[in-house]
């Protein structure tokens, strides 16, 4: 339908005003003609036709106002809804002419911005998620930064120290204790630094942990045999208490052996001199729970929780290893989702966590 046709199409506003005014003209016409054949004087059949103009007058009103005034006051009072941003209003229009489509399209108008709304919305609070991501990276960068630089500080300075010390000197045992001093701190270094490598590639989740069924029990007797009993000198006393079944998990075999070696390397670093060192696995119907006991000085609960945060130390204590231990425990143990903790028992500290056992 092209645009003349549309102006003249018999459901347009246009159309309907034109056909409603020479309706009630011809009306008035109509009631002339009759009310002056009517035999009664000229006086009583001119009030009538004023009676019958005054109430084709009201009748047109009020066909113009449901045709008109109606449907604008329903379009304003929506548009005005709009202006104020609540685009839930709806026109409930449902004539064919100018003013239903005019609904129609504020309708669509409207749906079309509370979608843009929303979408906006969302975008804004997932920008603000990502600022205060970014500014919560960008804290522990910083920090980051500030404690490797720290942790660095003390092997770079034995280093530079017994590095000098070498210049000049010829007594070859020296020599040779400088030596050992100087790749000690090498290797400190490198401890610390594939240690914070590994600890980052595990929060990014760049680090992919396998899935492969295994006795559980083997690995923690291979682990302590190895740090605990396989060593020629001995400063505590150690107990140990596992099933004698095997005892299988699903879980990434050297990412759990790390997570035994480094809490039985913890306990073995604090433990007192001739303490004692009491190493457990019990078994339940679903899950199984490792636990290792040092001997050591108490500690103050609120550090408990300190304890599996990078380069954390206790107070008054060795500062020999990288500090990142309990950490990539912390974060393996929270990839696998299972309950970890460390709590003061009677005359020490026990490290303890769970696993689910498969068949």
């Amino acid at each position: 339908m092209n645009k003349k046709e549309k102006i003249y199409n018999l459901y347009s506003v246009r159309k309907k005003t034109m056909i409603l005014s020479k309706l009630a003209g011809g009306m008035l016409v109509l009631f002339y003609l009759v009310t002056e054949d009517l035999p009664m004087s000229r006086n009583a059949s001119f009030w009538i036709w004023f009676t019958l103009l005054i109430a084709v007058i009201i009748g047109v009103d009020c066909l113009l106002g449901r045709l008109i005034s109606k449907p604008l006051h329903k379009i304003n009072d929506t548009a005005k809804q709009m202006a104020e941003l609540d685009f839930s209003a709806h026109c409930d229009i449902q004539t064919k002419d100018e003013f239903g489509e005019l609904s129609k399209s504020l309708n669509t108008m409207s749906s079309n911005l509370q979608e843009a709304l929303d979408k906006l919305e969302a975008a804004n609070s997932q920008l603000e998620k990502d600022v205060a991501h970014e500014r919560i990276l960008l804290h522990e960068r910083r920090e980051l930064v500030d404690r490797l630089s720290h942790e660095m500080k003390t092997p770079l300075g034995l280093i530079r120290a017994y590095t000098e010390g070498l210049d000049g000197e010829i007594d070859s045992e020296k020599r040779q204790q400088y030596m050992n001093a100087i790749l000690d701190a090498i290797e400190r270094m490198d401890d610390l630094i594939i240690s914070l490598l590994d600890l980052s590639a595990l929060e990014s989740g760049v680090a992919k942990l396998a899935k492969e069924r295994f006795d559980f029990i083997e690995l923690v007797e291979t682990v302590a045999g190895r740090l605990l009993l396989d060593t020629p000198e001995t400063n505590y006393v150690f107990h140990y208490e596992l099933p004698e079944d095997k005892v299988f998990i699903l879980a990434d075999r050297q990412r759990m052996e790390q997570v035994v070696n480094n809490l039985i390397g913890n306990a073995k670093k604090y433990a007192d001199t001739n303490g004692e060192i009491r190493l457990s696995v019990i078994c339940g119907q679903e899950r199984l729970c490792f636990s290792i006991f040092n001997q050591c000085k108490p500690i103050p609960v609120d550090e408990l929780t300190k304890l599996w945060g990078k380069f954390y130390r206790r107070q008054n204590q060795s500062s020999k290893g990288s500090g990142l231990g309990l950490a990539i425990v912390a974060q393996v143990l929270s990839i696998y989702n299972v309950p970890y903790g460390a709590r003061c028992v009677e005359h020490g500290v026990e490290f303890f966590f769970e696993f689910p056992i498969v068949k």
